[in-house]
């Protein structure tokens, strides 16, 4: 039988070729799967930034609709004398502007404007702003005239203390119980009530409770905004001002009802004063677009964060400046403040959390979008 096999095999020419074939297909593999990886990540690092920006926008956005709620465009009165300055939480140890009145009573804004009050990035500074509307969903406590006995006390009811300084409520009031089936949180140290009645407005910071009164101690560490102020040398902006509707107080006791006239039932409500701004300490080099409910911890809501300029649209009724960024703000030698703001405008840059491998770089994006403020826009039309 005769051998059929074969000892003989490629040539070296044949193996080269072969193998500069294999290469050239492997190459092409290769580089289109490179740039496959690039265009996936280049994808990946700009829906990073896209939901950054929309994280941080959407939120904002939110709340600067409901700035002035229940409060109203005047803002809310605030006590005056020597040395009373009232902290602002920020980035850094801030006041708050207060505006004048046509009477001169000083006012806290429903939105009070931080031109550049912002950490810098990248070289240029950033904005912060500072909201103060009421909690929706915290149910109203009223303090009626004649006030109710203790032991008559209903849940939705409250006395104030002659000397202003705390409230009486139900034991069972969702303020200090809360309601677990409503999802209403109780009342915590540090939140803020608003005060108002046909008398005026006022705001206080909650120092302590107990199981019938929530207090509102002045000279407290617990108070950071120094708002409690019962000993101020003008009445506006305390809470015995609201009840007795005097232009001055002399003495902080007070009879129920007041000795002069009955006054109007106050009506009490769980304020919201929500700051926003750029944190660029917590991780050096990683600033994040933060929201501060009160001053209680801060919470971090987007990064990267690199740009936060915030402008406002302004109504007098006549001029009616717009885009106007630093307040208060003079126009022909008009004086404009943070009391006529009715729309804010807002640009927000942010960038990826990584560098795209394409370009070496992050992958940057950015919004403009203005928002009118509900609760400062309305206009009364009809007069009574």
């Amino acid at each position: 039988m005769p051998n059929i096999s074969r000892e003989d095999g490629f040539t070296i020419t044949e193996l080269l070729i072969s193998t500069t074939i294999v290469l050239i297909v492997l190459s092409g593999a290769l580089q289109t799967f490179n740039q496959g990886l690039q265009i996936n990540d280049a994808g990946t690092q700009l829906a990073d930034a896209n939901q950054n920006l929309r994280a941080g926008t959407n939120q904002l956005v939110r709340d600067i609709m409901m700035a002035g709620r229940i409060i109203g465009t005047d803002g809310v009165s605030m006590p005056t004398g020597a040395g009373i300055t009232f902290a602002r939480p920020g980035p850094t140890t801030l006041n708050f502007d207060l505006v004048a009145d046509t009477d001169s009573t000083l006012q806290m804004p429903s939105i009070q404007s931080g031109y550049q009050l912002g950490p810098t990035v990248n070289g240029a500074k950033t904005d912060i702003i500072t909201i103060l509307t009421i909690d929706e969903f915290m149910p109203v406590v009223v303090i009626p005239n004649p006030a109710p006995a203790p032991a008559s006390l209903a849940v939705g009811e409250g006395i104030l203390s002659a000397d202003g300084t705390n409230v009486t409520l139900s034991a069972t009031s969702q303020w200090l119980a809360g309601d677990t089936a409503a999802d209403t949180p109780m009342i915590q140290v540090g939140d803020l009530v608003f005060y108002k009645n046909s008398n005026g407005n006022a705001i206080q910071t909650v120092t302590r409770k107990d199981a019938t009164h929530i207090y509102f101690d002045a000279n407290s560490s617990n108070d950071f905004f120094h708002f409690n102020q019962p000993t101020a040398t003008t009445a506006p902006g305390r809470p015995l001002q609201v009840m007795k509707g005097a232009a001055t107080i002399a003495t902080d006791a007070w009879t129920s009802p007041p000795a002069a006239a009955a006054a109007p039932q106050v009506t009490l409500f769980k304020a919201l004063m929500i700051t926003y701004y750029v944190d660029n300490t917590t991780v050096a080099g990683t600033p994040r677009l933060t929201r501060v409910i009160n001053h209680f911890a801060a919470q971090a809501l987007a990064g990267v964060v690199e740009d936060l300029d915030l402008s406002y649209d302004l109504v007098d009724g006549v001029v009616n400046p717009v885009n106007v960024g630093s307040l208060p703000y003079t126009l022909n030698s008009v004086v404009y403040s943070a009391s006529q703001i009715r729309k804010v405008n807002i640009h927000m840059g942010v960038r990826s959390e990584v560098m795209s491998k394409p370009a070496q770089d992050y992958v940057r994006n950015h919004i403009s979008t203005s928002v009118n403020v509900r609760s400062l826009v309305a206009i009364d039309r009809y007069t009574s």
